[in-house]
């Protein structure tokens, strides 16, 4: 099984992915992360624009959001530093308790950027569940996943690889 893991060196021990000779390519990455708030949480958040008592809510995860992609690399130890060239967040209510939280990251470079796509959605989540836990502890977190990744050797369309 090391064989397939690429951070796995030839003696079964952790290693950084040599991508010295890899093609340099636009790369994209999106990655979403749901926050699901009790009801009535949700409401009050929506009547108020969006404002905890801690600031705006969303703008202020996006903010935090950008800071996690751009230092991915200093929280996962294999990946990485890399020059982001664009990052990108969209916030909705998809129910009246569900929060979606959408992130592309995109670059020209020889490795992806799904990392950071899912770090900063994750992140973005955080600070969601952050500016709000004053209103309830049941806010919750749920599925953070890739979504889209184009460039390099493999595609992900809505979760699904495609070589």
């Amino acid at each position: 099984m090391t064989d397939k893991l690429s951070h796995i060196d030839k003696s079964g021990r952790p290693a950084m992915v040599d991508i010295g000779a890899k093609q340099v390519t636009r790369r994209i990455a999106v990655a979403v992360a749901s926050v699901h708030f009790p009801v009535e949480v949700a409401a009050a958040l929506q009547a108020n624009d969006l404002r905890s008592a801690k600031g705006p809510v969303l703008d202020t995860a996006i903010i935090a959001g950008t800071l996690a992609v751009k230092r991915t690399h200093e929280l996962i130890p294999f990946c990485h530093p890399l020059p982001i060239e664009n990052c990108r967040f969209e916030m909705d209510f998809i129910a009246p308790d569900q929060l979606l939280i959408r992130c592309e990251v995109a670059i020209t470079h020889k490795t992806g950027v799904e990392m950071e796509a899912l770090t900063g959605a994750s992140i973005a989540a955080l600070t969601v569940y952050d500016m709000c836990k004053a209103l309830s502890h049941e806010i919750v977190i749920g599925e953070i996943r890739l979504l889209d990744k184009r460039g390099g050797k493999r595609t992900v369309k809505a979760g699904r690889v495609r070589k």
